[in-house]
């Protein structure tokens, strides 16, 4: 007989994961955790600076070098420029700079300034800054400029303009039509920081920004930044990307890597070290990214705190532990992969890193980082909940070694932390960090750990890896890393298969994170990604839709046995062992929503039995929607075939439904 019952949860070591209080929910549901679908962020392919973090202006610290790049310097994404004939030039300097950590800046030399009378009044010498592939800028919206001068002599005027630059016809100049401009004396002979608002006069998909200084002289300017007013919640993201990250109800994000984490592959000296990230911008210090370019900081860690307050995400810092990416010096290609590894005598130093991320993320106002945090802006706590330390390191024992003295000194001072360890870089049972990092875990009780794996489609249509995992172990998995090697529907479809399993074992597996998450058009290191873009807007992938489907339907307990397949023989519960299609019921008893969720990757059409009658309440319209395709469709810049299509239709306690080949179903019920 079906029946009502009350169950009540009980936590395991992940302290958090499941809430602790009784709930109702029909009998034969198994308790899952709510917060399996999360985002990784890392800055690959230009995911911050001309990504998500919506700063227009590239290397505005003029930090660019070689090291961050072949050819690269400070003058890199600036040209010189000298309308009506003036003359001068533009020297880099590094003496008396704003901050240690920003050292660089640009000196201007004017030696004469000459209206020709071609320009019509454009006259000046100066520095034009063409942003990541020009800017994109709209009528009437507000862009708020800044930047830091230093004066040398006379007061100088200093125009600042927004253009949209136009073809020269012939020899004579051409006139630049002008989106917004203004005027102002810089006078200070110490650094000083100038603010103004430009609103552009017209849209224009090839904006630049010019500084022109109107007298002779020398002038010093450092940190120019141009920024949109309209940000996403007022807080510096680039509103379109991240209302396509707010549309995936994330529960988590994972930052800043990855690789990133501990330099990649260019040793300790270009570790990310999260205290430089979080002070005023002019005190950051940049990075050389492993993916070959130039991380400005200006979306450190407060904006990604800040960023995870605003979409009602738990931030999970992840924190390097002594130990060097094993990429370090080509060790990728090396049959035992190299090392880098900090000396036990100074490990209190990283130890340290991590306890004062916890008192600037939870410290109250009186605690040096708390204060340092209310300085930045937000003076309540950020309730850091979740912390990882070391990203997919070999787990040499040379690793085991540190990341266990990290371990026990964080939990010690902080036991209410849920740490987040690591399982290697390959993360499948037989590999031998797998087996090691498992084996620490278990060791240590360590509450989560971090698997990683890219895999071809048959992998994750084959797979059903979390069902060989023993119920009884302490330490839970987060999949932190994962995609299936192509971005066409079929690809989606299997991690949709897959993602079903792992919320059939929901109860091991704790969280997820789909990874990459975004690239940048002609700026990609890594294929495939779930979101592209460019400065217009985002490209959303099948894959997308998917992790969609799974952010929207989150929820406390699965049910297996209320969809059967016609065919299956009776009493077999789906998805099987290599089927090509598959089902899950989830119940959210927070929002009162119930998710039917179908997958079917194969090329026959299925027909699924649903029987709801053991939910009670259930209003009498539900939401229907369903991603379909051919299997090779695939959405990119110039097309988008694959997108979601929802319709209202009447609820059913049971139904029949006729899932198509190549599809994905999700019902959403109210109770």
């Amino acid at each position: 007989m079906k029946r009502l019952i009350i169950l009540t949860v009980f936590t395991t070591v992940t302290m958090g994961l499941f809430a602790q209080k009784t709930m109702t929910a029909p009998a034969g549901g198994k308790l899952i955790s709510d917060e399996l679908i999360g985002i990784f962020f890392e800055d690959i392919s230009s995911a911050a600076d001309g990504g998500l973090y919506a700063e227009l202006v590239q290397n505005g610290s003029f930090e660019y070098s070689p090291s961050d790049r072949d050819g690269w310097g400070p003058g890199t994404a600036w040209r010189t420029i000298r309308p009506g004939h003036s003359l001068g030039y533009m020297e880099p300097r590094m003496d008396n700079g704003i901050h240690p950590n920003n050292p660089t800046y640009m000196r201007l030399h004017v030696e004469r300034v000459k209206e020709y009378y071609d320009y019509r009044g454009w006259k000046g010498f100066g520095i034009q800054n063409d942003g990541f592939d020009g800017f994109v800028v709209k009528e009437g919206a507000k862009y708020n400029f800044s930047a830091f001068f230093r004066n040398f002599g006379e007061g100088k005027q200093v125009r600042v303009a927004l253009i949209e630059q136009q073809r020269q016809q012939g020899f004579r100049p051409a006139d630049p039509k002008v989106l917004a401009d203004t005027t102002f004396v810089v006078n200070s002979t110490s650094w000083k920081k100038y603010e103004t608002e430009l609103t552009s006069a017209a849209d224009s998909k090839n904006a630049v920004l010019q500084i022109l200084v109107l007298n002779p002289g020398s002038l010093d300017i450092d940190m120019v930044s141009l920024m949109p007013q309209d940000t996403y919640k007022g807080h510096g993201m680039r509103k379109d990307l991240a209302q396509a990250l707010a549309d995936l109800h994330p529960k988590f994000m994972r930052f800043p890597g990855g690789c990133v984490v501990h330099g990649g592959g260019d040793g300790f000296w270009n570790t990310y070290r999260w205290k430089t990230t979080v002070g005023p911008k002019e005190q950051r210090r940049g990075l050389k990214n492993t993916w070959g370019y130039h991380q400005s900081m200006g979306l450190g860690y407060y904006e990604y705190f800040q960023f995870c307050e605003d979409l009602n995400m738990e931030p999970l810092p992840i924190l390097p532990c002594g130990v060097s990416c094993q990429g370090t010096n080509g060790g990728w290609g090396m049959k035992d992969q190299a090392q880098d590894v900090v000396p036990m005598s100074e490990m209190d130093e990283w130890v340290n890193e991590a306890l004062d991320l916890i008192e600037w993320a939870n410290g109250d106002v009186n605690t040096k980082w708390g204060r340092i945090r209310a300085e930045a802006g937000h003076p309540k706590p950020f309730g850091l909940k979740y912390l990882g330390l070391g990203n997919e390191e070999r787990i040499s024992p040379e690793f085991i070694e540190r990341f266990k003295y990290m371990y026990e000194r964080v939990t010690k001072a902080h036991p209410e932390i849920v740490i987040v360890g690591t399982a290697g870089p390959g993360s499948h049972p037989g590999n031998r960090d797998y087996e090691a990092g498992w084996k620490l875990a278990d060791e240590l009780g360590v509450p989560i750990l971090d698997e990683h794996y890219y895999e071809p489609r048959n992998y994750f249509l084959d797979s059903r890896q979390y069902d060989k995992y023993p119920r009884d172990r302490k330490t839970k998995v987060y999949l932190g890393e994962y995609a299936a090697k192509d971005k066409k529907l079929i690809d989606a479809l299997a991690e949709g298969l897959y993602l079903l399993h792992v919320e059939r074992n929901g109860d091991v597996v704790a969280m997820t994170s789909y990874a990459p998450l975004f690239a940048r058009k002609n700026a990609t290191n890594w294929n495939p990604d779930l979101i592209y873009f460019d400065n217009e807007r985002p490209f959303l992938t099948c894959s997308y839709y998917v992790q969609q489907f799974f952010g929207e339907s989150s929820g406390q307990y699965y049910y297996g046995d209320c969809v059967t397949f016609e065919g299956d023989a009776a009493g077999v519960q789906q998805p099987v062992e290599k089927a090509l299609y598959g089902q899950s019921v989830v119940l959210n008893t927070k929002t009162r929503q119930l998710f039917v969720k179908i997958c079917n990757a194969g090329a026959e059409a299925k027909k699924a039995k649903v029987d709801l009658s053991r939910f009670k309440g259930m209003k009498k319209m539900m939401k229907k929607t369903v991603l379909t395709g051919q299997p090779e469709d695939e959405n990119n810049y110039e097309q988008q075939p694959i997108a979601p299509k929802s319709e209202t239709i009447k609820a059913q306690k049971k139904m029949t439904l006729d899932i198509a080949p190549y599809s994905f179903v999700m019902l959403q019920i109210a109770l």
